[in-house]
């Protein structure tokens, strides 16, 4: 396998390394094919450390966490709670105290939608989302305005798919209660100025909810530095477990807010009369948590703090341009999507060729893409067109995945001509 493409990197990553730790990365499909894998914008695949971490802790720590006092109900806390503080200082957050463990970047939003918007919003206020969001930072928007009287008000992008930043200027008003934006576009790969923003709507007197699903896996996220009040995230995506993720919230934000479910695990004191509840992180966390997700998650961490997030970025930043270039050379595509910065994320359609047939046929030479909306139907709205071909990158790719690719989408077009 040839090396990987990092004009931007001052240390080389070992490819070849990094590929032996993913155990799935040598599977045959469809007889024997190499698995050539573009699809970790949908899911990433796991390393070995992260496997071997669950392993390890169903078959040697597991029990339920807080409140035990025996060895086992300890040791699976302690797991649990170090799991909290890697995170933290991966994402730089003040404190462990200001990340709550969620299913994913999707429940995290709809946490702070209920909790924390429901009962601010009223007829009069506004939300400010894009129209590139993922339905997981429109929907539950939709929702509570609906449920509030709040209007949703939402920004546009331009062709290349950047958002026009004096039209999102425009909409940012002393209505506006929350501004919710994505760190990276899922469907377009466009990373957007979310500190530069978010310091415009402090100004305005809103409080900003970054998705950062596509943002943590693939470049270095410092919070504090970004600003914002809210910063979400899913494990799966960044070769951690899949159901476990992260809503992070200043110390001050979380505290304000309200619980959105209630159980066990997140009380200080329950009477049959009242229920007084936790502090954060754990009045967010009700019943059994995704223990051995939360542990896993932690493993990933410890990966990537290994490899260098700096690293990551530079690998993969010269990757997507070795791909746009080899993708340049075939006539039939028309990029969806040609932001002024992008991450992690090229997508396409090619010629009349409906992109199910496109990723179908990939398939069956071994390449794995995404292939739909993506999740963002506004955006394929914007572009006139009901779904693309999305590659999407990983630090276990290298050049050589780029030219299966593209290998495989020439031969595709050569089918259908």
């Amino acid at each position: 396998m040839s090396a990987p493409a990092t004009p931007h990197a001052a240390n080389r990553l070992d490819l070849e390394a990094i590929r032996r730790e993913f155990p799935i990365l040598a599977r045959r499909v469809h007889g024997d094919r190499a698995l050539v894998y573009l699809d970790s914008a949908a899911s990433s695949q796991k390393p070995r450390a992260v496997i071997d971490a669950l392993s390890h802790y169903y078959g040697h720590t597991h029990s339920n966490v807080h409140r035990g006092v025996h060895l086992l109900s300890t040791e699976a806390t302690d797991a649990y709670e170090q799991a909290r503080e890697k995170i933290a200082a991966f994402i730089g957050a003040a404190s462990a105290r200001e990340c709550v463990f969620v299913r994913g970047t999707t429940e995290a939003i709809n946490l702070v939608s209920q909790a924390w918007a429901r009962p601010r919003l009223g007829p009069g206020d506004e939300v400010l989302v894009t129209a590139m969001e993922h339905h997981s930072n429109l929907v539950p928007w939709q929702m509570v305005c609906e449920q509030t009287g709040a209007r949703l008000v939402a920004a546009p992008i331009d062709e290349r798919g950047d958002l026009i930043v004096d039209a999102w200027r425009e909409r940012l008003s002393s209505r506006t209660r929350l501004v919710a934006l994505t760190h990276v576009s899922n469907a377009l790969g466009t990373l957007n100025p979310v500190a530069e923003l978010t310091a415009l709507a402090h100004e305005a007197g809103a409080r900003v909810l970054i998705d950062g699903a596509q943002g943590v896996p693939h470049l270095p996220v410092d919070v504090a530095a970004l600003g914002c009040d809210f910063y979400a995230f899913s494990g799966h995506k960044m070769y951690g477990p899949t159901g476990i993720g992260v809503l992070w919230g200043r110390e001050d934000v979380l505290a304000e807010t309200g619980p959105w479910e209630g159980g066990g695990s997140m009380i200080r004191s329950v009477t049959l009369e009242k229920t007084i509840f936790a502090d954060p992180p754990q009045r967010f966390e009700a019943g059994t948590p995704h223990i051995a997700g939360a542990v896993g998650l932690g493993a990933a961490v410890d990966w990537l703090d290994a490899l260098e997030m700096e690293a990551l970025e530079a690998h993969e930043a010269g990757l997507v341009d070795y791909a746009l270039e080899r993708l340049a050379s075939v006539p039939e595509i028309r990029l969806i999507g040609t932001p002024r910065q992008r991450v992690g994320v090229i997508s396409f359609v090619t010629g009349d060729i409906h992109p199910h047939d496109m990723g179908t046929f990939l398939d069956r030479e071994g390449v794995a893409v995404r292939v739909g909306h993506h999740c963002a139907q506004p955006v394929m709205q914007h572009f006139g067109i009901p779904a693309t071909t999305r590659a999407s990158f990983a630090v276990h790719n290298g050049t050589d995945d780029v030219d299966a690719l593209v290998a495989g989408i020439r031969a595709v077009v050569e089918f259908f001509a």
